[in-house]
């Protein structure tokens, strides 16, 4: 049953491709070409003419919109190039009622949930006598990302994907009152199995299961019915924005984040969805390197409210939010165990929160920044900012996998080496197998474990979390982890650099026009 449904589930992903797009758009323009010779030939200069002032007016409107300047570059070429599909395609795109209606209800699910959200004065104060610089950052979290920052929670970091699951099984059997689980992937086999077993006892035992994974992240992976299969277990089950071809361009805003919570008491975060090779028991890039971290306190809220506020934007009445607060008694003055700051990224607010966090990191740091990502995808900005952060003397180091998922992303990644290296910044690539972690280590005193990836679907494009950590002694395992890791790796060197074979570095360098979207 399952290769069935993912043999019948490729004709869908072709269909619902931006090749396929792009590939009926010049169809489309040769078409219209080839029309207006033959039976408009007197009038062929009127009818371009015509399309030409059209094009030129949509990339007026486009320069002066609030938009990164590589999104706009992606678009006006080819609006030049086709002037008549592709002014077409850029509004049927722009004016996607799904889109909007998906952001107003977030908007108003977000004024629900802001009441549980509110910033505690006397942490904003401790923070403010603590680090001025971090303070403002929590005010502008505050401010634009709507969630605040706790003290007294404990932390626990996780360098495998595997030490994370063996938790999270002991966690999921020890739930009284809910689960929720959200991720981007979900597929059938050891770790969802496992899961699944747990989550139908609990059912049984009278606690609520909710579990919400992405249309296009599961698209091959699941048959199109299976929330029916989970309800009918009493497993509460959402496909987040399911993909509808030519419809809707909805596949363009993915929810990307990993969020497991227990009880409102416990949370876990970072880079696993639900398949087996994130547990290293299917091997699919050589060994899969991940991380994640558990929270257990009133930070745990954070997550809850951002699931639910996810989950009701298909529904006609929210949830009563009030029904899955947590009384956890706490200490707002005891920072013995640092600040922790969960937080969410929605990419339709035009508030970039994941990347203001990065950049943040690197602005702020004073000795250095290890970093480790899948995907080094750069927009200007932060290819500037990673190089004026190593020139300033901070110690910028970054883990990239040496076994890539997607070679031609991994060939764009590579096309950024050469810069960052005369920079200063330190590349090193994980020779046993892929890096799939999203995480910041600054100055032995902050830390982000989460779901963003250095790419632009990450930081622009997809719905994202993370847990920002400050001062908290978690962090010096998470940077001792990082040194662990740094032993597999190999530094790449300018002759490194020079040495990739001609093709692949023309592919890499290529593909930095594509590079929005991928």
């Amino acid at each position: 049953m399952k290769f069935i449904s993912k043999l019948i589930s490729i004709p869908f992903k072709i269909i619902f491709s931006r090749t396929t797009l792009a590939i009926l758009s010049i169809a489309l323009q040769l078409l219209i070409i080839v029309t207006t010779y033959k039976y408009l030939n007197d009038y062929v200069t009127m009818v371009f003419g015509f399309f030409t002032i059209i094009s030129l007016s949509v990339v007026v409107y486009i320069l002066n919109l609030k938009q990164n300047p590589a999104y706009k570059i992606t678009w006006i070429i080819p609006i030049l190039v086709f002037p008549v599909f592709g002014v077409l395609i850029y509004f049927f795109i722009r004016s996607q009622p799904g889109t909007k209606e998906m952001n107003r209800k977030l908007q108003y699910n977000r004024e629900n949930t802001a009441e549980y959200l509110k910033q505690d004065a006397v942490i904003k104060e401790l923070l403010d006598n603590t680090d001025m610089q971090t303070s403002n950052l929590v005010t502008y979290m505050n401010n634009c990302g709507g969630f605040p920052i706790y003290t007294d929670n404990d932390v626990q970091y996780f360098p495998t994907g595997e030490d994370m699951y063996i938790d999270l099984l002991d966690e999921l059997e020890k739930a009284k009152k809910y689960i929720f689980i959200e991720t981007f992937i979900l597929e059938r086999g050891i770790m969802w199995n496992k899961i699944l077993e747990i989550l139908r006892d609990k059912v049984n035992q009278g606690v609520e299961v909710r579990v919400m994974y992405d249309g296009m992240g599961s698209i091959m992976l699941l048959p199109p019915n299976y929330p029916k299969t989970l309800h009918q277990m009493g497993i509460k089950c959402k496909k987040f924005a399911p993909v509808k071809p030519f419809i809707s361009t909805a596949q363009n805003h993915r929810d990307h984040r990993k969020i497991f919570v227990i009880d409102g008491e416990v949370a876990y975060n970072g880079g696993l969805n639900i398949a087996d090779e994130y547990i290293n028991r299917k091997i699919k890039y050589g060994y899969w390197k991940d991380t994640a971290v558990k929270v257990r306190g009133k930070a745990v809220q954070n997550f809850t409210m951002m699931f639910l506020e996810l989950w009701n934007v298909s529904n006609k009445n929210n949830d009563d939010y009030e029904k899955y607060i947590t009384n956890i008694q706490y200490d707002a003055t005891n920072i013995q165990k640092g600040f922790v700051l969960p937080y969410s990224d929605n990419p339709l607010d035009n508030v970039e929160v994941g990347r203001q966090i990065y950049i943040d990191l690197l602005n702020t740091a004073r000795h250095y920044v290890h970093i480790i990502t899948p995907y080094l995808i750069l927009d200007n900005e932060l290819l500037t900012i990673l190089i004026y952060t190593a020139q300033r003397g901070v110690n910028v180091k970054i883990i990239m996998p040496h076994i890539p998922d997607k070679k031609f992303v991994y060939y764009l990644g590579r096309s950024f080496y050469k810069d960052l290296i005369k920079a200063g910044v330190q590349i090193y690539e994980y020779m046993p197998g892929f890096t799939h972690a999203k995480m910041f280590v600054v100055d032995d005193e902050k830390a982000v474990v989460g779901t963003v990836n250095l790419d632009y679907r990450s930081l622009y494009l997809h719905f994202e979390c993370g847990t920002y950590i400050y001062k908290n002694s978690v962090i010096n395992k998470i940077e001792e982890d990082y040194q662990n890791t740094l032993k597999q790796c190999e530094l790449i060197t300018l002759k490194n650099v020079k040495e990739y074979s001609f093709v692949k570095k023309y592919i890499g360098k290529s593909l930095r026009f594509f590079a929005p979207l991928m």
